[in-house]
């Protein structure tokens, strides 16, 4: 269990540093025959920086707790 809150810490400590992240996604527009038009969009994913913070709590909760054993 310390191994896996370690993990947690780290990907909590992540979370805070790095909000989230940007994904290209292609969408067909018109499809006519041999004549295809595309788009491509920037969608935006990203999660709140509380959640690192849980994360990384009970990434220690773990640690601390693995400890006491």
């Amino acid at each position: 269990m310390k191994t896996f809150g370690l993990i947690l810490i780290i990907a909590g400590i992540a979370m805070i540093i790095i909000r989230g992240f940007s994904v290209k996604q292609e969408k067909k527009v018109v499809d006519l025959g041999p004549l295809e038009v595309n788009k491509t969009e920037n969608r935006w994913i990203g999660w709140p920086t509380y959640a690192g913070g849980i994360v990384a709590a009970v990434g220690l909760v773990l640690v601390i707790s693995g400890r006491k054993k």
